[in-house]
């Protein structure tokens, strides 16, 4: 470790819309994956911090919901959960999807940062895609919103990446460091997330429902972890329930006898498994519940907090 007056710490928010691979990004910055990925937009319903830390410093990555134009408990939930964290740390990493266009969605977003007085790093992600055809869409809404030149803005910079590849994440992290105050270790070193275990679970089983069922299932699925115990020979007993909407969804996941559920619980115990360090009896139910998303008593199991609503 270096000398205490040289050492950084601090906070960075990720922020974009949905599918512009925040997730994806996060897990490649730290190595291991900490954060759902799938080409499902609004996976992510967490903030989750993820844990970088080196010589340099400590960089505490928060790796906020998509932001898009929802009305739901569920939506108004994840909108201020990631607006929300703007005003807490020290540096925003506004993420865009270079290969696709800017809409209504980027536009709400850059309005939002627009004003929110930190230092902005816009990652250009996805560049690899189609070579960053759409790169000038995004300097030029930066410039239209703030009425300059991009090189009259001195608190944004521009960053090409690739997260899926590692584009750029050491430059990244150059750059992150750079912005950071001087400051003591936040977490101990060997810490990558601070994730409640029961989330992390949670998000493992629903990982494997967006990546085995694809478009098949919206994202309005929910997975309930209901109990943990440990059984005979050590063995952890981990019963969960997956809410659907509705009955034909429940149908889906299930499948034909059975299939895709046991296909989901085979998988998702493997990670469960490399996640607790334990042999794991993985039980999973599906339910249906059509208003789980307005439901504040489900919401709340889930670990969403409402009382600034």
């Amino acid at each position: 470790m270096m000398e205490k007056k040289k050492f950084k710490s601090g906070f960075v928010a990720i922020i974009g819309r949905p599918n512009v691979g925040k997730s994806t990004l996060l897990n490649a910055i730290l190595g291991e994956k900490v954060s759902i990925v799938s080409n499902v937009p609004q996976t992510t319903r967490h903030q989750i911090r993820g844990i970088h830390t080196d010589e340099r410093g400590q960089i505490v990555f928060i790796d906020t919901p998509g932001i898009h134009l929802g009305k739901d408990k569920l939506d108004k939930y994840m909108n201020r959960a990631s607006f929300g964290s703007i005003d807490s740390v020290d540096v925003v990493l506004h993420l865009v999807d270079a290969s696709e266009a800017t809409g209504v969605e980027e536009k709400h977003v850059v309005s939002k940062l627009n004003k929110c007085g930190k230092p902005i790093i816009v990652g250009l992600n996805k560049v690899d895609i189609t070579k960053g055809k759409f790169v000038p869409e995004y300097i030029q809404l930066w410039e239209q919103t703030r009425g300059v030149p991009m090189t009259e803005i001195t608190d944004l910079v521009l960053l090409p990446l690739s997260g899926l590849k590692g584009t750029n994440v050491k430059k990244l992290l150059d750059m992150l460091f750079e912005q950071l105050p001087e400051g003591p270790l936040l977490y101990p070193e060997d810490t990558i997330t601070d994730l409640p275990r029961q989330m992390a679970m949670a998000d493992l089983i629903r990982e494997k429902l967006f990546v085995l069922m694809r478009e098949e299932v919206p994202h309005s699925i929910a997975v309930l972890i209901d109990h943990v115990q440990p059984k005979k020979g050590k063995v952890l007993h981990i019963k969960a329930t997956i809410l659907v909407e509705r009955e034909s969804q429940k149908e889906i996941v299930i499948g034909k006898n059975g299939a895709i559920l046991k296909e989901v619980g085979s998988q998702a115990r493997k990670d469960l498994e490399d996640l607790l360090d334990n042999k794991v009896f993985l039980e999973l139910y599906v339910k249906t519940a059509s208003n789980w998303r307005e439901d504040y008593s489900t919401l709340e199991d889930m670990g969403y907090i409402f009382s600034d609503l």
